[in-house]
């Protein structure tokens, strides 16, 4: 008879570790390099545009696709939810060159002002930007002048970005509740 095998040689118990964990294992989370994903050099970039948000009219591009109940209505609209597909323009002209579009939902979800969650993607079809968005979300106070708001990611040449927007209302018309609400753009991105 031979001698028994020794379990404790480190070489074999380097093999045999490397065996067993990587062997069929399927990875649940892994570091990677920002250079492999092609991430380079941070840049902070300005965008501003005009976003129409058209509610009137035989082609809106804003509409409504639930309100709270006749018997649960508030003075704020609390409840009411609109999807939306608004053109973004460079300036606030209605024929004014398009740039991309803010897609994506509002609702007022506030019952003591008028406040709006907005989640929404400005896709972007012009220029070195076209096929690329912003996602924002965050609340809207729509009485404020300025009102700030959270970009949480992106795509495209937004891939990783963080920031966040300003919106100020350009006009609006009380007769049709149609806006054109201007927006400065201030994003991280690579």
């Amino acid at each position: 008879m031979g001698k028994p095998c020794k379990l404790s040689s480190p070489i074999f118990l380097v093999v045999l570790l490397s065996i067993l964990t990587h062997g069929n294992c399927h990875e649940f989370s892994r570091r990677l390099s920002k250079k492999a994903m092609g991430l380079k050099r941070e840049k902070l970039s300005h965008l501003h545009f005009y976003f129409h948000d058209i509610v009137s009219g035989k082609n809106p591009t804003a509409v409504k696709i639930a309100e709270a109940a006749m018997t649960n209505r508030s003075a704020t609209g609390f409840g009411l939810m609109a999807m939306i597909d608004d053109p973004l323009t460079v300036g606030p002209e209605p024929n004014s060159k398009i740039v991309g579009r803010a897609q994506g939902i509002y609702a007022q979800a506030s019952l003591n002002d008028i406040g709006l969650l907005m989640v929404l993607n400005f896709a972007f079809v012009e220029g070195k930007y076209n096929g690329s968005s912003l996602s924002i979300l965050g609340r809207n106070s729509v009485m404020s002048v300025v009102r700030e708001m959270p970009i949480v990611g992106g795509s495209g040449l937004f891939r990783f970005s963080r920031g966040y927007v300003q919106a100020k209302t350009h006009t609006f018309d009380f007769k049709t509740g149609d806006a054109v609400v201007e927006y400065n753009v201030s994003v991280f991105h690579y």
